[in-house]
C-alpha cells in the first residue's frame, strides 16, 4: 500500500490566485529527486476547500503525466456532502492514481455511524484505493478507532492518515484493523515516533520545504534506526512547530516562495504570513538547510 514519506503538497499559485501550472510540474520533478514517497494533490495543504473540480482534475492529471509512474500520485476527494465525495470518487478513479484521500466531513459534525456510511460510501463507489483522513483540529469530528477498525473490513479501504498527535493512537489502530492495515502519521511533530510506533509513514508537511531530509528522517525510522531517526528528526523539529505559526498552508506557501520554489499567490480568505512570523520560519528553514 503506501509508505515513506508522502508530501501535502502546496498548490502554486501566482500574485492573482491562479494555479501556476510550469511551478507545479517542477515540484513533482522536485520530490521525485528529492527521496519523497508519495505527492497527495489537493489536501489541506493544497487548499483544497479552494480548489474547483476542474483545477484538481487539471493538477492531478498533470502530477500523474510528469510522474510516469515514478512516485504515488494521490489525490484528495473529500468534501462535507457524502454525494459529492461519492461523484468525486468514481470521477477520479478514472485517473492514474495510486489511491483517493478521503477526509472526514468539516462542519457536519457527524456521529461515528455517520462517519462509517460516509466512507463506506465512497468506498464503494471508487475504483482505487482509500485512504481515510482523521483531522479533528480542521473538521471538528473525531473518527475513533473503533470506526476505523470498521472500515478497515472493508477492502477497498487500505490505510488512514491519523493527524491525532502522538503514537498512542496509532497503536490503538494497530491493535483495532485489520492486518495489513496501513497508519500514516498526519502529524510532522510526532511522525517519527508514530513510525516507530508501527506507522508505514508520514503524511507530511514539512516536506514541502525539506523533502530530503524529511525523506531520510522517515526511512531511517522505518528501518528501526531510533539514533538516526532522532539525530535527522531533530533539525527538521524548529520547523515542525513553526510551519503551524499561522494557519497551513500559510507559512509554508510563504516557506517555498522564500526558497524560490513557488510565488507568493495563495487563495482567500488565506493571506500571506504575517510579518510578526517570517523571521522565525526563516530561522527554521536556515537551520534544517531547506533555503537554496
Amino acid at each position: 500500500m503506501f509508505s515513506g514519506s508522502l508530501v501535502a503538497t502546496v498548490t502554486p499559485m501566482r500574485s492573482d490566485g491562479s494555479i501556476d501550472p510550469a511551478a507545479w510540474e517542477r515540484l513533482v520533478d522536485w520530490h521525485i529527486e528529492s527521496g519523497t514517497s508519495g505527492i497527495v494533490v489537493g489536501g489541506t495543504t493544497g487548499e483544497s476547500a479552494t480548489l474547483t473540480d476542474a483545477e484538481l482534475w487539471e493538477l492531478t492529471q498533470r502530477a500523474c503525466e510528469r510522474a510516469r509512474q515514478r512516485i504515488a500520485i494521490v489525490v484528495g476527494v473529500g468534501s462535507s456532502s457524502t454525494a459529492a465525495s461519492v461523484e468525486r470518487a468514481r470521477r477520479f478513479s478514472q485517473l492514474p492514481v495510486a489511491g483517493l484521500l478521503v477526509v472526514t466531513p468539516a462542519y457536519n459534525r457527524p456521529t461515528q455511524e455517520g462517519l462509517y456510511r460516509h466512507f463506506a460510501a465512497v468506498a464503494e463507489a471508487s475504483s482505487k484505493p482509500v485512504v481515510l483522513y482523521n483531522v479533528p483540529s480542521r473538521t471538528a469530528v473525531d473518527m475513533l478507532p473503533a470506526t476505523v477498525a470498521r472500515l478497515s473490513q472493508l477492502g477497498r479501504i487500505g490505510a488512514v492518515k491519523e493527524a491525532v498527535p502522538g503514537p498512542e493512537r496509532v497503536r490503538e489502530l494497530l491493535a483495532a484493523c485489520r492486518p495489513g492495515f496501513v497508519v500514516l502519521s498526519g502529524d510532522d511533530a510526532t511522525a517519527r515516533e508514530a513510525i516507530l510506533a508501527g506507522a508505514r509513514g508520514v503524511i507530511s508537511v514539512t516536506a514541502n520545504a525539506a523533502p530530503g531530509p524529511m525523506a531520510a528522517m522517515v526511512a531511517a525510522a522505518l528501518r528501526g534506526d531510533r539514533e538516526s531517526a532522532a539525530r535527522l528528526d531533530a533539525s527538521l523539529a524548529t520547523l515542525h512547530r513553526d510551519l503551524f505559526l499561522e494557519a497551513n498552508p500559510i507559512p509554508v506557501k510563504w516557506a517555498l516562495a522564500q526558497a524560490g520554489r513557488i510565488e507568493r499567490g495563495i487563495r482567500l480568505p488565506l493571506t500571506e504570513l504575517s510579518t510578526a512570523y517570517q523571521p522565525a520560519v526563516l530561522a527554521a528553514l536556515r537551520q534544517a538547510s531547506a533555503l537554496q
